[in-house]
């Protein structure tokens, strides 16, 4: 099977959406039935994004397989449907850690590493082995051209143009064309220079996507096909637009697909978009709007919850509802304003770590408890709603986690590794010196769901499997007394018992979870506890 390769790069400014961009690239090109995989090149020196903070970079994506990975990795999987694994996402650090490692069992022979052949090398093997199985292999370059931590990725993918045959290799690049308002003009001057900087280092991009408030007017597209060398019809308008799921169709709709199947003589059947049509159909038909308070620390940053984002307004377009999402920071709730909560229709309360605001995080799914709102925990959410119930309804007034203190007298929460210990104090004295990175429950695993369970119902199945990242879970040998109390574990993990489902029965719609089903929600597919849960709050904002 020949392979191609699609390299995308960035020009400009950063954040233009390569990511997007790419995947929905990938979504025509498989809409083609082309095989298609896409890989994410971080240029940072941090060996994944595993122990960056989400204000950093975004939410870290949890790969099937249990790879710590880039946030652009699920608009891939959401786009074209495929599932990623560790191969598709690597890193600077990662690339230096593995020559390194080499260089020490003398895997060299003794030779001088450098980062020409050692590192550009060691980058396109890890292309390569990830393109296995594919017609079309695309790869963005993360960062911007012109930074200094890019060059070796840059220079790697100019290197496979030699090593594969230049007809075998595209360059996508991706820039801004600014409309000055004042002016009344859109400027192409900044392209061009960004171009100039890719012609430097050897690459002559074939495609230009350029993003712009508006359509790149033709005379515009002609002008820069003309200064970058280019031809005009490879000269791609990517305009703002008011849902990421239309962009498939805008960049078809210039015939991209048709320039990149020609560029590679493929023989491919025109893409059929009908199933994003649907996806444009659902979002106009909507025809109530409700409000969802995501409860959490890093709301200045919308990105550090994009997967659950995304999945709660796929969820909306299965239920023909809009949702309008309100990030409340946590730290902001107190018991005196706790009643801005009784403006949602839903609450729900995301995956975190540490114990910054988990006071707000209390009080507000004790209001969702008490005041029938529509509750869904996921990861923290569902830690935090067992020390809630537990101080609230059992009465275990010290009950907490080890993650928040960790010689609580009442452990209901502790360290994956630590469950027949009360406290945590002999391993905190020895925890200062660990590896945070790669050390939790991270991949799908399996989940056994209690017979009569809205979870069961949701699902239809009796096993489902869903992916984690977490360090601490749910301590078995306090749980017996909360279950007796209301709060049911409906949902276990097959292998050592440790509760990943609880549902309150009593409650219009209460149930959290362990693990992260925002990492499997698709537009066209939804997930079935985001789909019932804006469901509820639906009902929730009719009464």
């Amino acid at each position: 099977m020949t392979k191609n390769y699609i390299f995308i790069t960035g020009g400009v400014v950063s954040s233009l959406g390569k990511g997007i961009a790419a995947a929905s690239l990938g979504a025509i090109l498989k809409a083609r039935n082309l095989k298609v995989t896409i890989i994410k090149l971080d240029p940072y020196i941090n060996v994944d994004p595993g122990t960056m903070s989400p204000t950093q970079h975004g939410e870290v994506f949890v790969t099937e397989d249990g790879a710590e990975t880039d946030l652009d990795l699920g608009h891939y999987e959401r786009f074209i449907h495929t599932k990623m694994t560790c191969l598709n996402n690597f890193t600077t650090g990662s690339i230096y850690s593995q020559v390194l490692q080499k260089e020490r069992r003398g895997d060299y022979l003794g030779a001088t590493i450098q980062v020409i052949p050692h590192i550009t090398n060691a980058i396109k093997e890890r292309i390569i082995l990830c393109s296995k199985n594919n017609n079309i292999i695309l790869v963005e370059i993360g960062g911007t051209v012109g930074d200094i931590e890019s060059l070796p990725f840059l220079e790697a993918i100019r290197q496979m143009a030699v090593d594969i045959g230049r007809k075998n290799v595209i360059y996508i690049h991706l820039t801004l064309v600014p409309y000055i308002s004042t002016a009344g003009e859109i400027k192409t001057k900044p392209t061009q220079h960004s171009v100039k900087q890719l012609l430097s280092i050897g690459i002559q991009p074939d495609i230009l996507i350029c993003r712009s408030e508006q359509t790149v007017p033709l005379n515009e597209r002609k002008k820069i096909a003309l200064f970058c060398n280019v031809p005009v019809n490879a000269v791609i308008s990517l305009k703002d637009v008011d849902s990421i799921y239309k962009i498939p169709k805008l960049l078809k709709n210039q015939k991209l697909d048709n320039y990149i199947c020609e560029y590679f003589q493929l023989n491919a059947p025109e893409a059929d978009l009908k199933e994003w049509e649907k996806v444009i159909n659902a979002e106009k038909s909507s025809n109530k709007t409700i409000v969802i308070g995501i409860i959490g620390k890093y709301i200045k940053l919308p990105d550090a919850y994009k997967s659950v984002i995304e999945a709660l307004k796929h969820a909306g377009l299965k239920n023909k509802i809009k949702v309008n999402i309100k990030l409340i920071n946590s730290q902001n709730i107190k018991n005196k304003n706790v009643r801005q909560l009784k403006k949602l229709n839903g609450i729900l309360i995301p995956g975190g770590f540490g114990d910054r605001g988990i006071v707000g995080k209390l009080l507000s799914i004790q209001y969702a408890r008490e005041n029938n709102i529509p509750y869904f925990g996921i990861c923290l959410g569902m830690q935090i709603a067992i020390i809630e119930f537990a101080q609230n309804v059992v009465g275990i007034k010290e009950a907490n986690s080890t993650e928040f203190d960790p010689e609580c007298k009442y452990p209901v929460i502790d360290l994956i590794n630590n469950q027949n210990i009360h406290t945590c104090t002999k391993y905190t004295k020895k925890n200062n010196n660990i590896d945070l990175g790669g050390t939790m429950k991270l991949g799908s695993q399996p989940c056994k769901l209690s017979i009569n369970s809205l979870s069961r119902k949701l699902y239809n199945k009796d096993i489902i499997i869903e992916r984690h990242r977490h360090r601490y879970e749910v301590n078995n040998i306090l749980l017996k007394k909360i279950e007796t109390a209301g709060l049911k574990v409906t949902g276990r993990s097959q292998n050592n018992n440790v509760a990943e489902i609880i549902e309150i029965s009593n409650h219009p719609w209460f149930l959290a979870c362990q693990f992260h089903p925002e990492f499997t929600s698709t537009p066209r597919d939804g997930h079935p506890l985001f789909i019932d849960f804006i469901k509820s709050a639906g009902k929730n904002k009719k009464n």
